[in-house]
């Protein structure tokens, strides 16, 4: 057998001549052509002299003819070689799950044979090898390329050298690493690979694999199931093992990307090969307080995990099984598989394919491994000869489903390319890979009851997993099923799984849940091992949204330590119907009626010497501030706005000052009555002259008015809430800003001292005649009532404050009322021997006398 190779590097050269490409290009040449027709004719005598088949088994004959690549038999670690020579599959390990595989594709392709609408007139063929080895099956896949036994270079210009390939199509290979092998010989020239069992990601990048598409979901999406399982379960604290190599290694990145925003961690991971030290991994597992265990890897490298497992006599775990092995029989028939704990697995749809069973045994009837009659190509035997249809049929149905479905996409897709219909095909087509790939990725049919297409990336569109328990009974039972897009359902029958707990579901923390009300604190780099700490009040904590940090309540709203939301505040304020507000404002109108009255009094005694020496006009003006102050009561009280907290202050601070500087008048002028103006009578004239009582007056009230105003303009009060006092409550008050209002009040509180001053000069006054003892006792009151106030809001700051402030404020107004004008009412009235003109003469002249001596 000759083969033809090009003199540029490609993909097959590459791999096959390394070692001589230093050399010259003439001499390259020639010594590529010669070896490689070397390795491959070394290769067939060595598969001649070892490998026999029956013809039915490994191929058939038929217009068109589809690759096959099945591990038969397994190559479980390197092998060490020491000259170049072809890997004898039938000698390793038999994979009885990869055979049923196998005699699933010799099936469909006899199903399409015999049908009579998918090709009609058009035969299928097949050309099927162990492909055993990841790396060391390269003389099949020359095979599977070749054009009547030669290997055409690309600017091959050989008029006799047919350019068409029999072979249109590659169902297969079952693994990744084999996939990722062999598929850049296949993508040089558009071959259509179809793989029923490659789930790397990789194989979706259509830059790097053009040709490559898959009946198998890739790992994105059994790892997404295993996921789900795992949050369903609440489990947080896992391991997970893979095969080491680019199947394996691509779950463990895509399960570390997937729990990156979830609350699972990965406390152990570890890469499984033919070296692996199991007792070690169980031991740091056991160390990490770890109990549940996913294992994704190919069903071999389970089946010597689960098997250490079971010597080293692990016990109380949960393990959770990729779809190569979630329907393992050799692993769920172990002694001792019930002793290890609770197996969960992800598995491929079972569904039975009409006439399989049948075909099975017709097929181990009529042909027997061992009566070969023909010579084939290496790698073609199957060593089946003890293998009775019994044991095929109850065999691991895993990935034969996606088989039947890779074929048939191929059947579907040489349907269109060769224009079948009306019974017949078009014969003048000549059918290259490339026109068989392009109606691959256009593939739209369907098969039992499933809508058979791919998306872009070449991946299927179609199919479900489904979630198995290993139940008691030695069997892999479902109990729910995870649907992929678009609806994305899942569900599990809990009930169905018996724990190896005995009932609950078993946890695997690395820190035991917080209390409710506590926020975790991440204790190390795992977010799942944390302490707990208790939320104070006025934060909550959400665990939805962030489990991890206390959130602060809005200013509105409050909470109590270790509380899990927030409550609104109660807002309160003195409503006009309040007991306390409607107590408060009659005494306001009390002291209004009162004034009124007093005026009515003083009015009608208005030229007896009680009502002249109180002040005469100046009471009037005295009695209407009171009045006029006692207007500002009514704003303590409803729902605090700008104008109510205005007039809370505004008439009090204008009129108690004219109120005040009325006081100050009089008490200087009984000081000057009694003591100045014998002393001081030129001062005593130009007061009297001028009337300078008013222009006091006067000149308080325009200072105050003027102060006001300008205060009013910078910052008006305004209404406010208090939060800090209360925190369960919101008291709606008034603002004031001191500095702004902090002029008005020293003027009140200057107004004060210099009167004290005034009336305490006066103390020792006639007896019967003490007007300046009324008004210091009155200013006593007066100081005493806004010390007792000014403590109690120090205290005090709840909703009552309010009516407490228009207490003071009346106790202010009644001071003056009360102590300095009902004395003189009482004389008016029930002693109006003491309001004549001799009794005052008769006070004032013992008075003089007393001084003089």
């Amino acid at each position: 057998m000759e083969m033809i190779t090009e003199a540029s590097p490609s993909p097959v050269s590459h791999d096959i001549l390394l070692k001589i490409t230093s050399e010259r290009e003439m001499v390259t040449t020639t010594m590529k052509h010669f070896l490689a027709s070397l390795c491959l004719l070394e290769s067939l005598l060595h598969a001649l002299t070892q490998c026999t088949v029956p013809a039915s088994e490994f191929q058939l004959e038929g217009d068109y003819l589809i690759g096959g690549l099945f591990d038969v038999h397994h190559v479980n670690g390197f092998i060490y070689r020491y000259r170049p020579e072809a890997i004898d599959c039938s000698s390793k390990p038999f994979i009885l799950s990869s055979y049923w595989r196998f005699q699933s594709m010799r099936f469909t392709v006899e199903e399409i044979n015999n049908s009579t609408s998918l090709l009609p007139n058009v035969s299928l063929g097949y050309k099927i090898f162990d492909h055993c080895s990841d790396t060391q099956n390269f003389p099949d896949i020359f095979n599977l390329i070749s054009v009547n036994g030669l290997i055409k270079s690309r600017g091959d210009t050989h008029k006799n050298v047919s350019t068409v390939s029999k072979v249109i199509a590659v169902v297969g290979p079952y693994t990744s690493t084999q996939s990722l092998t062999v598929a850049p010989l296949f993508m040089v020239d558009l071959i259509p690979m179809v793989s029923y069992g490659t789930g790397s990601s990789v194989f979706s990048r259509k830059k790097k694999f053009p040709s490559f598409l898959r009946t198998v979901h890739p790992n994105k999406d059994i790892i997404a199931v295993i996921v789900k399982i795992v949050q369903h379960f609440k489990w947080h604290w896992v391991a997970f093992l893979n095969s080491d190599n680019i199947y394996g290694n691509d779950g463990l990145e895509l399960f570390m990307k997937m729990i990156k925003d979830t609350e699972i961690c990965l406390a152990y991971t570890k890469g499984l090969n033919s070296d692996t030290n199991y007792s070690l991994i169980f031991r740091q597992i056991k160390a990490q307080e770890v109990h549940v265990i996913i294992v994704f890897s190919p069903e071999w490298t389970a089946e010597a995990l689960i098997e250490s497992a079971i010597k080293l006599n692990v016990k109380d775990k949960v393990w959770i099984a990729g779809d190569t092995w979630s329907l393992n029989k050799r692993i769920l028939k172990e002694k001792g598989i019930k002793n290890i704990g609770t197996i969960l697995g992800v598995s491929q749809p079972v569904v039975t394919i009409p006439g399989f069973r049948d075909f099975v045994f017709s097929s181990k009837s009529q042909t027997q491994c061992e009566n070969a009659e023909q010579q084939m190509f290496c790698n073609q035997i199957s060593n089946c000869s003890d293998l009775s249809p019994e044991k095929v049929i109850v065999e691991d149905p895993s990935f034969s489903l996606t088989v039947y479905y890779a074929v048939y996409a191929i059947a579907h897709a040489l349907h269109n390319v060769l224009q079948c219909g009306a019974g017949r095909c078009n014969d003048n087509i000549t059918v290259y890979p490339h026109m068989v790939l392009a109606e691959l990725k256009k593939s739209n049919f369907t098969l039992l009851n499933k809508s058979i297409q791919f998306d872009e990336n070449g991946d299927p569109t179609f199919g479900f997993y489904a979630i198995i328990y290993w139940n008691s009974s030695g069997d892999a039972e479902q109990i729910g099923f995870y649907k992929l897009p678009p609806t994305f359902d899942f569900y599990i029958n809990n009930t169905k799984i018996q724990w190896f707990t005995k009932g609950e579901v078993p946890s695997s923390l690395c820190s035991p849940e917080c209390p409710v009300g506590y926020a975790k604190r991440q204790d190390g780099i795992h977010k799942c091992c944390f302490t707990c700490q208790i939320c104070p009040k006025g934060t909550y904590i959400n665990n939805t949204e962030d489990p991890y940090k206390c959130i602060n309540c809005k200013e509105t709203e409050w909470s109590k330590v270790g509380s899990t939301s927030c409550s609104l505040r109660l807002v309160e304020y003195i409503p006009f119907t309040d007991s306390g507000a409607i107590l408060t404002m009659i005494g306001a109108c009390t002291l209004v009626g009162l004034a009124l009255a007093t005026s009515v009094l003083f009015a009608i005694n208005y030229n007896t010497p009680v009502v002249r020496s109180a002040g005469g006009p100046m009471c009037f003006l005295i009695l209407g501030s009171l009045s006029l102050c006692s207007f500002s009561v009514f704003f303590y009280f409803g729902k605090p706005t700008i104008p109510f907290c205005i007039l809370r202050f505004l008439p009090f601070s204008l009129f108690y000052a004219v109120c005040l500087a009325c006081f100050v008048v009089r008490s200087f002028q009984i000081v000057c009555i009694f003591k100045m103006a014998a002393r001081f009578p030129n001062l005593y004239s130009w007061w009297m002259k001028y009337h300078g009582q008013w222009l006091v007056i006067t000149m308080a009230f325009v200072t105050q008015a003027l102060i006001l105003l300008v205060g009013h303009s910078y910052g008006h009060p305004k209404p406010s809430n208090e939060m800090n006092w209360y925190p369960d409550k919101i008291i709606l008050g008034c603002d004031i800003n001191l500095k702004v209002f902090s002029g008005p009040v020293i003027l009140l509180v200057f107004l004060s001292s210099l009167c004290f001053i005034f009336s305490y000069m006066g103390k020792d006054l006639p007896k019967n005649y003490n007007e300046a003892k009324a008004i210091t006792f009155c200013l006593l009151l007066l100081i005493l009532t806004w010390i007792i106030f000014a403590t109690e809001s120090i205290l005090y700051r709840g909703k009552y404050i309010q009516i407490l402030n228009a207490l003071a404020v009346l106790s202010s107004l009644y001071s003056f009322l009360l102590w300095y004008f009902l004395p003189k009412c009482y004389i008016i009235i029930f002693q109006p021997h003491r309001n004549t003109q001799q009794y005052f003469q008769g006070l004032i002249q013992s008075y003089t006398k007393t001084i003089s001596q």
